[in-house]
């Protein structure tokens, strides 16, 4: 990310970092990183009603790092690993160091 970044793709990252600052999130996409799981399948591993479950598999949603597939009365989840590379690369360009950078003298 540069200083000319976006205000708006500033705003998506930041909706994809609160996304995945719930632990139970965290479970999800990680319990999702295994493939496609139904939401039943979800609701067991994680020992939890599927109103709650409902809740942060939504928030997983607007923030574009899950997909879901409806077939018939079930519906199953996965990654959208297009969303997850993205933000894989977003982690890098905002975590290294700045070419030709210098501190200035206030800050030495």
């Amino acid at each position: 990310m540069t200083s000319r970044t976006a205000v708006s793709d500033l705003k998506r990252v930041a909706r994809v970092f609160h996304a995945l600052s719930d632990p139970t999130r965290l479970q999800l996409v990680d319990l999702l990183r295994g493939g496609e799981r139904c939401v039943c399948e979800l609701t067991d591993a994680l020992d939890t009603g599927q109103s709650r479950l409902s809740f942060h598999l939504k928030a997983l949603k607007e923030a574009g790092l899950v997909l879901d597939r409806r077939d018939g009365r079930w519906v199953h989840y996965r990654l959208n690993h297009e969303r997850v590379e993205e933000l894989a690369g977003v982690l890098t360009e905002c975590c290294a160091p700045i070419k030709g950078w210098v501190p200035s003298r206030c800050c030495a």
